[in-house]
């Protein structure tokens, strides 16, 4: 088989934060930005890797999700349990400086991890949990 990952999806619940944060603080790319009935889906990715996308999209937008699962999910994104996302750098301190700088929600300084890696954590504007792990 031929599988690679396309797309993956994290909610956003202010669009020009979720922009502020990926496009001007991770340097990911804008590859698209649809609004319909006054919600938007942006989808962002790393620069130069075409084939691997995030759409950032309004998490209440689902017609099959109920009221009551909504609450939740509000309630979840607000604690940043809802979703999170692994990426990866080949300098994980000198990105860490950078994202610092960016005045973003710091989770965990970079840091040896007893199960072999080191990475660091902040959250979104959303409250999703980016984790970026250096590598090796």
């Amino acid at each position: 088989m031929d599988i690679t990952i396309h797309q993956t999806y994290l909610p956003q619940d202010d669009p020009d934060a979720a922009l502020g944060f990926y496009r001007d603080i991770l340097g990911f790319e804008v590859r698209n930005d649809v609004g319909y009935n006054g919600l938007r889906w942006i989808t962002v990715g790393p620069v130069g890797q075409p084939g691997t996308s995030i759409v950032l999209h309004p998490p209440a937008a689902d017609p099959g999700v109920t009221d009551e699962e909504r609450r939740t999910i509000v309630e979840m994104m607000a604690k940043g349990t809802y979703a999170a996302i692994n990426l990866a750098t080949n300098d994980l301190d000198s990105t860490f400086e950078k994202l610092q700088a960016g005045d973003v929600e710091v989770v965990q300084e970079p840091t040896d991890q007893p199960y072999g890696v080191r990475d660091c954590a902040f959250r979104d504007p959303a409250g999703n949990m980016v984790r970026i792990q250096e590598l090796r």
